[in-house]
């Protein structure tokens, strides 16, 4: 009788569900064992602070399959289970309930964890973290009662999302952050002060260049304390300062990490038959000679598409352009390109209305581009960024210039 290899898959996140269908797409015939440590099946995250978040996308929405179309898709899923060992030289992981799970191939997509601050009284009722389905629904349930005073603590994308969500809802929010503007490692000085503004206008108090030393309360959280000794009144803190990647299992199993799990451009770790994909890959791009570990929903599905290919041997090196979109009040803002440095900014729009798209130039070429409520031009920068085009900034800047037209023509210099 032929045995049927196993491909286990530990992180039911996106990147775990999108190899898992990958697999059996691409024709793949033995087992996949899909080991996940939330309870729930895999869902989609991006709502989770904004339309789920503010009570307009119910939780059923979410999810990507139903318990049934894994079934017939043949995919086990082990929900609520955590993977706690792995034996790379036996091929066997060990489950928190003491179970073994031999493999042929496995898959590490574990993720990303919140950075949980130990300052005194973060420990207090009312202090939330925002990853999980669990987390979003708690959250909610307190910020849809409205009226209350509600400290974000990290002007992140994140943090600046639930911000927006917590004032659409009616609450008195104050947003903090140690940087100078709202996603200003991201976006630069010029957007981050546009976003800034945006919170402004919807009476989000901003305490930038500030930081939380404290919260206390009687019982649950009641204030914060500032280190200049200011003292916030609040009723609920989010904290959002960016994470970790989970690289716990991996390091224990002995394979490279280094700000996440090491793989190259195939997705491989340094363990053989390992791979790992997701927020807690840390890639190699053979076109820029460097490493990214990208913490980006469409990053997630594509890389863990990639790493499912390549455990079929149909490899192909993982090189997409990153893309990423956040939803703030009325604001749309869609950004593509690597985090990497620029030294040039170009505008096409009007800051003032809060509809322009922006170019990050580096010595010339096209490296990212953001739109913000200007979707139809999307389409046209992602070309010029894929093609890292060189062109005249003052054709870039100008509104009459078909985008279009002139990503059509783009070439790599």
């Amino acid at each position: 009788m032929t045995v049927r290899p196993r491909f286990a898959i530990v992180g039911a996140g996106l990147a775990g569900h999108s190899a898992a269908t990958t697999l059996r797409e691409a024709g793949f015939d033995g087992e996949i064992v899909l080991i996940g440590d939330e309870a729930a099946r895999p869902y989609e995250r991006p709502p989770l602070s904004k339309q789920f978040l503010q009570g307009k996308k119910p939780s059923d929405e979410l999810f990507f399959h139903s318990l049934e179309q894994y079934a017939e898709h043949d995919i086990e899923l082990r929900l609520g289970r955590r993977a706690t060992a792995l034996d790379v030289a036996r091929q066997q992981l060990t489950l928190d309930d003491g179970e073994i799970v031999a493999y042929d191939k496995l898959l590490l997509t574990t993720g990303a964890s919140p950075i949980r601050l130990r300052q005194p009284g973060f420990d207090l009722p009312g202090v939330h973290y925002l990853r999980t389905l669990t987390d979003a629904a708690e959250l909610g349930e307190q910020l849809r009662q409205s009226g209350r005073h509600v400290v974000v603590i990290g002007a992140g994308f994140i943090g600046s999302e639930v911000a927006a969500s917590a004032r659409m809802l009616g609450n008195e929010v104050t947003l903090i952050d140690l940087l100078p503007l709202p996603m200003v490692t991201a976006l630069g000085e010029t957007l981050g002060e546009l976003f800034a503004e945006v919170h402004r206008r919807q009476g989000v108090v901003l305490r930038m260049q500030s930081r939380v030393d404290e919260l206390r309360g009687e019982g649950r959280v009641e204030e914060a304390i500032l280190a200049d000794g200011e003292r916030i009144t609040c009723d609920l803190v989010v904290v959002g300062v960016g994470v970790r990647p989970n690289v716990e299992l991996a390091k224990q199993a002995g394979i490279e990490t280094d700000n996440g799990i090491v793989v190259n451009e195939f997705s491989e770790t340094s363990a053989p038959n390992v791979y790992a994909a997701g927020d807690v890959a840390h890639w190699w791009h053979p076109g820029h000679g460097r490493r990214f570990r990208v913490e980006h929903y469409d990053n997630a599905g594509e890389h863990g598409a990639a790493a499912a290919r390549s455990m079929l041997g149909l490899s192909e090196p993982f090189i997409p352009l990153p893309y990423f979109w956040s939803d703030q009040y009325d604001i749309n803002l869609q950004y593509v390109g690597y985090p990497e440095a620029w030294d040039q900014l170009v505008l096409r729009g009007d800051l003032a209305e809060f509809a322009v798209t922006a170019f990050f130039l580096s010595h010339g070429q096209v490296c990212a581009a953001a739109t913000i409520n200007r979707p139809r031009e999307l389409r046209s920068v992602r070309r010029l960024c894929e093609a890292r085009a060189v062109i005249d900034p003052v054709t870039l800047a100008d509104p009459a210039t078909d985008l279009r037209a002139l990503s059509r023509n783009a070439s790599r210099p």
